[in-house]
């Protein structure tokens, strides 16, 4: 039986809006197709798995991001060398942001960041608040719900997510959503964003199959109910 570990970043802090839906969604779609998907939660000061074949990290408020930033920062050689090597990876919100450069919130604290993705994020007087429809030239149409006043900015070597088709998106200026860069993903879609965007689950098992047994192949799904909720959230308005 083909086996992956997913590594879950500070489920405590950093698990906003029903994140950790997007982690109960990678292993149901690994169980489905007889793929063994253990989640190993990560919290300061333990330890990580040898192996670790999807990252991923949820949202969280301001003071839970400044109580992971040391533990954070202290994995951050590890995270980037993953990352380097085409581990697949999903950041939301938060842990978005601190995968940037910094995060200087509203009230002038700056939060550094570990710098994998050349992003920048400056907290905003309002709120970007709403259900988000975007376009991806690689995942069709992806459907969520932001709530962030960070505003992220892409620098050299980013490449956006998705394009803003209704909503805020990163800043609610430059229309782009989330961002990527080699299989990690980072994104303000909250929801979570998984159940409701499968081709995006389905891209992140595919990746790490590959990378561990050089064939990321997969088995289809009906994900008849998964289209159902897609469409619900895409016919909400803003």
């Amino acid at each position: 039986m083909k086996e992956l570990t997913i590594l879950h970043l500070y489920p405590h802090e950093m698990n906003l809006y029903g994140d950790h839906g997007n982690v109960l969604t990678l292993k149901r779609r690994c169980e489905w197709r007889g793929i063994k998907a253990n989640i190993v939660a990560y919290e300061p000061g333990d330890k990580l798995p040898k192996n670790i074949d999807i990252i991923f990290g949820g949202g969280g408020q301001d003071s839970g991001q400044s109580v992971i930033q040391d533990s954070l920062h202290q994995l951050a050689p590890t995270l980037k060398s993953l990352v380097s090597a085409g581990t697949p990876a999903l950041v939301i919100c938060g842990l978005y942001q601190l995968f940037g450069k910094f995060f200087k919130t509203f009230d002038g604290e700056t939060i550094p960041g570990i710098g994998i993705l050349n992003v920048e994020t400056i907290g905003g007087a309002e709120r970007l608040i709403g259900n988000i429809v975007c376009e991806s030239e690689e995942f069709g149409e992806i459907v969520g719900y932001e709530n962030h006043s960070g505003q992220t900015f892409l620098s050299k070597g980013v490449q956006p997510l998705a394009r803003v088709v209704r909503g805020a998106g990163n800043n609610g200026q430059d229309g782009f959503e989330g961002a990527r860069l080699n299989n990690l993903i980072g994104s303000y879609l909250h929801g979570p964003i998984l159940p409701k965007n499968p081709r995006l689950a389905d891209f992140l098992i595919s990746k790490a199959l590959e990378n561990k047994y050089g064939d990321g192949a997969l088995e289809p799904l009906s994900d008849a109910a998964e289209n159902l909720a897609h469409q619900s959230s895409a016919s909400r308005p803003r």
